[in-house]
């Protein structure tokens, strides 16, 4: 189980900081900005990645060099809710790698998922193709990004 937040100290906070910041940096630089020896940053660090406060390391990839002009957030409800209906649905929607994010949500639906496309065209198929042939789906209801104003994971510390 992990501990609460409150658990950490501020030389904990600070590893956490400075990763979000920049998961490449190495540990000697990581001692270095804050003003610790290698071998306790070490530890400290091997400490917040086993109790679960770091989930992995990722680099942040530009989605318009890699051809995914658009962002879209869809909002899914189903039509059926008993039984195994949602189950199969997230099962199914965490294996399409179009869709970066789903949130199962209160409100007007049962879902939020921000999908993204080469193009508007690739979005279309990929609503009728994939997402509408999902279990369950009854309406898709799409938002589509004109401009990212903000996006980051990184959390306030």
């Amino acid at each position: 189980m992990t501990p609460p937040i409150h658990a950490l100290d501020e030389t904990d906070r600070r590893i956490l900081a400075e990763l979000q910041a920049d998961g490449r940096v190495s540990n000697a630089r990581l001692a270095e900005k804050l003003t610790l020896s290698e071998t306790p940053c070490w530890r400290r660090l091997k400490r917040l990645e086993a109790e679960g406060f770091i989930d992995g390391y990722q680099a942040r990839l530009n989605r318009r060099k890699l051809g995914y002009g658009v962002v879209a957030f869809a909002q899914v409800t189903l039509g059926k809710h008993a039984g195994d209906t949602p189950l199969r649905f997230e099962e199914q929607v965490a294996n399409l790698p179009e869709i970066l994010s789903c949130h199962n949500v209160t409100g007007s639906c049962d879902y939020l998922l921000q999908i993204i496309a080469t193009d508007l065209d690739a979005y279309g198929t990929f609503i009728r193709k994939q997402l509408r042939t999902l279990p369950g789906v009854a309406s898709i209801q799409s938002s589509l990004s004109l401009r990212e104003v903000k996006s980051s994971s990184a959390l306030p510390l």
